[in-house]
């Protein structure tokens, strides 16, 4: 028996992919909140692409809106703990310019790729029931 034709290999298999575009998210928005500095604003623009890319891949690649959301909530969570200022009084992601284009943009970003693998899934169940 094939473990990953098997109901239980299957899911297993399917909730493996969904953990790493999730932890994809995480990891771009680690590295992204670090660097989204670099040739302002063009780096936090650039970082926000990749992100919509990464969403639209995971949609294309899973074939459902939940390729795209994990990476998308991936991404939310990271970016956004690592602005909030600690005890100390440091903040990795500042209040400038570079770092309002990465946040807002990364969240537009984010959205517009689950709200683009949506529109896709309506417009796919449309052609099949016809």
């Amino acid at each position: 028996m094939n473990f990953a034709t098997s109901g239980k290999g299957a899911r297993l298999l399917t909730a493996g992919a969904y953990a790493a575009l999730f932890l994809v998210g995480v990891v771009e928005g680690l590295i992204g909140s670090f660097q989204y500095s670099r040739n302002m604003p063009f780096g936090a623009i650039a970082f926000c692409v990749v992100l919509l890319v990464t969403c639209l891949l995971g949609a294309w690649a899973m074939r459902s809106v939940g390729g795209a959301f994990c990476p998308a909530l991936g991404w939310i969570i990271a970016s956004f703990v690592l602005s909030m200022p600690v005890s100390g009084g440091s903040v990795i992601i500042t209040n400038s310019t570079a770092g309002k284009w990465y946040l807002y943009g990364g969240t537009v970003a984010a959205l517009t790729g689950v709200g683009l693998s949506m529109l896709a899934g309506v417009r796919r169940a449309g052609t099949r029931a016809r």
